[in-house]
């Protein structure tokens, strides 16, 4: 038997220190597991990088299982803190620090597994919503806004415009061109000259309501378009605006006139705007009628800061906006918002204001920015043709005597109309529709009856004289009414403490006239009033003011101590002066119409007066007079 070399004798030795040989194997086994099991947990490409990295390729190759659990080692805690030479002792400790870096290895490993699973159930479910989400997006921006239920309101919408009761009797009476307006020829003359000229004027129109300045103002720019010289162009629009509805906020939050900006919050429906807090101004009627003409109707009713605000506007020609929440240096501020806020809206347009107030009520900073306007009331006559004019527009025949009827209840164009259509629709009821409409005096007494209707233009004018009784004239607004007075005097029973006694409620200058009517009766006749009990009366009331009535006042009372007759066909106006003067006054042209429209034949108005006069007043005798003796002949002439 051949002799055992070193060599042999100490792999024996080794295997000894293992307990067996076939322990040995068993490492082996255990080695390769643990590679396959590294091979699948690392990868091979990590496990390539990692032996030349940590200089493991040859540990891995060699035979000996020490130098594979030294590789593995190395691989498996990816260091080289394991020394190259494995003694046999320290196989056993060396694998289980593996096979526990091995179990953490799986262990985390199993975690990242069940983390990425749920990972990826996530990312789907999150990418199946957005896909959804996608898809319903896609459908409405293919489909629009609308659905089943928003188109079905849309068409009962739709349906509810195909009925129409009736067309607006205003819509059809309304005049289709300037020469239609009837009575206003003067007037309509003057607002066509200032608004159809290369250099147009703000216009302030004063006049009683239902005369057509609404209408005319709208006319005169249509025919100012039609003029080569014009500044309006096609498109020029008319703004209307109702002045009483306009009120200034002074929180600055809304101003459909000159335009607001709002809090970004309350943007509405501009949440991109709102989201990014953005401030966006909202543009007024003065920008909406640039180039054209903004017509506020009831101006002198219209706020007066607001007032002051649009005069602002009217010289600077622009709108200007200011917020708290602006920023300039924003850049996602869009650029018709930076414009607005930097430069402003323009606003560069002529304003109409119609007023029904006396010019002395009105701004008067405004009206010395304004051309001036005034329409008149309208006489019986007017009446007459404009519901002459509606009646052939309604295609009805009337009875004589319908359109005189009518205008002994309003002065209004407009009420005039709708009288007319109460009348008519009576007729159409009478007569079922059946031919064409007749409408008579019976069917006009109905609506009289029924709509209770007073007349307003009484026939108060006689041609029988009476002592103690004469005509006045006042005036309200633009209208002029007859004010009739009545004095009655008795001797006093104990002379010189007589009484004078006049209406409580009128105003304290028109007591100052009976008090001069005093003084002036015993100057021009000698006769001392406190040996007469005196009673002045207003009939119909005595809430009168103003020194207007004071030469009315003197000849009632002349007229009952002297027992002397009045003209009743003849009414009189102006201020009486202590030394019997007739001084002038007010609203001269006014209660001209109202003595035309109660039938007086003349009247007497101070001299003064006669620069105020306007044409149109045929069929009455104007006779102006300085003094108390004048008027004494005039209206003393028929005893």
């Amino acid at each position: 038997m051949k002799s055992l070399t070193e060599q042999q004798i100490a792999a024996v030795d080794a295997e000894a220190s293992y307990g067996q040989i076939g322990e040995r194997g068993e490492i082996n086994r255990q080695v390769s597991a643990l590679f396959d099991i590294v091979n699948h947990l690392i990868g091979k490409d990590r496990i390539s990088e990692r032996l030349m990295k940590l200089e493991a390729q040859d540990f891995v190759q060699s035979e000996k299982v020490e130098d594979r659990i030294v590789a593995l080692h190395r691989i498996v805690f990816n260091s080289k803190e394991q020394t190259p030479v494995l003694q046999p002792h320290d196989v056993s400790p060396t694998l289980k620090a593996i096979e526990s870096q091995v179990a953490d290895l799986l262990a985390r490993r199993a975690v990242e597994s069940r983390l990425e699973k749920e990972m990826a159930e996530k990312i789907e479910e999150k990418q199946l919503q957005y896909m959804e989400e996608m898809k319903l997006q896609l459908l409405k921006k293919n489909a629009g806004p609308e659905n089943a239920y928003t188109l079905k309101k849309y068409a009962y919408l739709e349906k509810l415009e195909t009925k129409k009761l009736s067309k607006s009797a205003m819509e059809l009476f309304r005049p289709r061109k300037l020469e239609d307006i009837v009575g206003q020829e003067e007037a309509i003359q003057s607002l066509v000259s200032k608004i159809a000229s290369p250099f147009p004027q703000h216009i302030l129109i004063y006049g009683p309501p239902g005369v057509g300045k609404t209408t005319a103002a709208r006319l005169a720019l249509e025919f100012a378009k039609k003029m080569k010289y014009s500044p309006f162009e096609q498109d020029a629009r008319f703004v209307e605006v109702d002045g009483t509805t306009l009120r200034w906020d002074p929180r600055e939050i809304t101003n459909p006139l000159l335009g607001s900006v709002h809090d970004p919050i309350y943007q509405g429906s501009k949440r991109d705007l709102a989201e990014t807090g953005i401030p966006e101004p909202k543009l007024g009627l003065v920008t909406e009628a640039h180039g054209g003409i903004l017509f506020i109707d009831e101006i002198g009713e219209l706020d007066d800061f607001l007032q002051n605000k649009l005069l602002k506007v009217l010289e600077d020609k622009r709108v200007e906006f200011d917020s708290a929440y602006y920023d300039p240096d924003n850049p996602a501020v869009p650029l018709y918002v930076k414009k607005l806020f930097d430069e402003g809206a323009p606003a560069d347009f002529i304003l109409i204001g119609a007023t029904t107030r006396q010019p002395q009520e009105i701004n008067p900073a405004l009206r010395s920015r304004c051309a001036e306007v005034f329409f008149e009331p309208l006489s019986n006559e007017d009446i007459q043709n404009i519901v002459e004019q509606a009646a052939s527009r309604l295609s009805v025949e009337l009875e004589e005597g319908v359109s005189e009827k009518i205008s002994q209840y309003t002065i209004e164009g407009r009420k005039a109309v709708n009288i007319l259509s109460d009348a008519y629709s009576m007729a159409l009821y009478e007569q079922s529709g059946e031919g064409k409409i007749y409408i008579t005096q019976k069917h006009m007494d109905s609506v009289v009856r029924m709509s209770r209707l007073v007349s307003y233009s009484q026939k108060k004018a006689s041609e029988k004289p009476e002592i103690g009784k004469v005509f006045g004239l006042g005036v309200n607004g633009f209208l002029g009414s007859v004010i009739e007075l009545e004095c009655i005097a008795f001797k006093a029973l104990e002379k010189g403490k007589g009484s004078l006694r006049f209406n409580d409620t009128a105003g304290s200058m028109t007591k100052d006239s009976l008090f001069n009517a005093a003084s002036l009766i015993r100057k021009t006749t000698g006769e001392i009033l406190q040996d007469y009990d005196v009673h002045v009366n207003v009939i119909g009331g005595g809430k009168i003011d103003g020194p207007s009535a004071g030469a009315a006042i003197v000849m009632t009372m002349i007229s009952a101590i002297r027992q002397k007759k009045l003209r009743q066909d003849a009414a009189i106006t102006g201020e009486i002066s202590i030394q019997g003067r007739i001084k002038p006054i007010g609203g001269v042209n006014e209660k001209i119409f109202g003595a035309k429209q109660s039938g007086m034949k003349t009247v007497v108005i101070p001299k003064d007066n006669l620069k105020d006069l306007k044409a149109g007043f045929a069929g009455i005798e104007i006779i102006p007079v300085e003094t108390i003796e004048e008027v004494m002949e005039i209206f003393f002439a028929a005893n």
